[in-house]
C-alpha cells in the first residue's frame, strides 16, 4: 500500500517534530513543509528530506494529509482551506478559536469527505492509555496543569493554552452535558489571563476542578479522578500511575488497596500520528474528532466568560 503523502504546516516548536514524525512512520512520506519563516522552512525540510514549499495552494498540489502547526488565530482559516482542498487534516489544539469556527470545520470535514483530529495529545500519553480501562464512573476530577513562563503560546489565554487539555480529558470520559461553570483568572505577564481555577458541575452530578497556571516555578501535570470504587491518580509528566481500589471485608472498616504503574517512554506525538493515519487508511473515526475538539473548545469558552464576569465584579 503506497505510503500517504504529508505535509506540515507551520514548523516552530512543535511544527518540527511533526515533519520529523512523518519523515520516520512507515505509513508516511513527508513531501513537504511551509511556514512564514521561508528560511525556516527550508532548514527543516532539508533536515528531513522534503521540499519547502513557497507557500499553501502549493503544497495542497503534493499531499494527502497535512498537520496544521500555525498560531492559534489561523488554525480556522488554514484548516479550512485544507479540508476544502480535499486533504485529511490533524489541527493542534484548540481546534480553532470560536466555537462557531470549530462547528464549521466539522461541518467541513463532513462535505468533503475529510478526516479531522485534533491535537489532544494527553490522550495518546502512554501513562493515560495504561489509566484509561481502569477508569469507569468519576463522580470527581482534580486537574492541576502548571508550566513555566514562555512567550511560546501566550497569543491566547492559559484556558485554551494549557486547561484545554485537562478539559478534554474529563469530557472524554463522558461525564454528561455540562451544568454550570464557575471560574476565575488573573493576568500575571501577559495580555490574557495566565492563570485560571474553574469549577465544572455536570448535570449527572459530576464535578470537574481545575486549575493552570503557565506562570509557576515548576511544571506539573497532575489529573486525580474519584469513583465509587476507589480512585485514579496520574502524572502525566513522570507517566506514573497511581490505582486505588476500595475494599470492605464483613465486619472490618473500608480499606484501600494501593496499585502503582509506570509507563514507557512512548512518544505521544508519535502515538498521535500514527492513530491519525490509521483512521485515514480504515475510514473510522479518529480517536480525538473533530467533534471532540469542538466540545472541549465549548467548555473552554464558558470558562473563559465566567473568568470575564470574575473580572467585572473585581475592578
Amino acid at each position: 500500500m503506497a505510503k500517504l503523502r504529508a505535509g506540515v504546516i507551520g514548523v516552530g516548536h512543535l511544527g518540527q517534530h511533526h515533519a520529523r514524525l512523518y519523515a520516520s512512520l512507515p505509513d508516511s512520506r513527508l513531501v513537504g513543509v511551509v511556514d512564514h519563516d521561508h528560511g525556516r522552512a527550508s532548514l527543516i525540510g532539508s533536515q528531513y528530506g522534503a521540499r519547502a514549499f513557497d507557500d499553501l495552494p502549493d503544497l495542497l498540489k503534493h499531499v494527502d494529509v497535512v498537520s496544521v502547526a500555525v498560531p492559534t488565530s489561523a488554525h480556522y482559516s488554514v484548516t479550512k482551506a485544507c479540508l476544502e482542498a480535499g486533504k485529511h487534516v490533524l489541527v493542534e489544539k484548540p481546534i480553532a478559536m470560536l466555537p462557531t469556527e470549530a462547528q464549521e470545520l466539522v461541518e467541513s470535514a463532513k462535505m468533503n469527505k475529510c478526516t479531522l483530529q485534533v491535537g489532544h495529545s494527553e490522550r495518546f500519553n502512554p501513562i493515560m492509555q495504561m489509566m484509561r480501562p481502569h477508569i469507569q464512573r468519576p463522580v470527581l476530577f482534580e486537574g492541576r496543569r502548571m508550566g513555566v513562563y514562555s512567550e511560546r503560546g501566550t497569543d491566547v489565554d492559559v484556558v485554551l493554552d494549557l486547561m484545554i487539555h485537562d478539559l478534554d480529558l474529563v469530557l472524554s470520559c463522558n461525564p454528561g452535558p455540562v451544568q454550570e461553570v464557575r471560574a476565575a483568572g488573573l493576568s500575571v505577564r501577559s495580555s490574557t489571563s495566565d492563570v485560571a481555577d474553574a469549577y465544572i458541575q455536570f448535570e449527572s452530578g459530576c464535578v470537574a476542578s481545575l486549575t493552570a497556571s503557565r506562570v509557576s516555578l515548576k511544571a506539573m501535570r497532575h489529573m486525580h479522578l474519584f469513583q465509587p470504587n476507589g480512585y485514579v491518580s496520574i502524572d502525566f509528566q513522570s507517566r506514573l500511575g497511581v490505582i486505588g481500589r476500595r475494599s470492605v471485608e464483613p465486619g472490618r472498616k473500608p480499606t484501600v488497596v494501593v496499585e502503582e504503574v509506570q509507563a514507557g517512554d512512548d512518544e505521544p506525538l508519535r502515538l498521535q500520528l500514527e492513530s491519525f493515519l490509521q483512521a485515514i487508511r480504515s475510514q473510522s473515526c479518529p480517536v480525538v474528532s473533530g467533534e471532540d475538539g469542538t466540545a472541549a473548545l465549548e467548555v473552554a469558552h464558558r470558562v473563559l466568560s465566567s473568568i470575564t464576569a470574575f473580572g467585572q465584579r473585581n475592578t
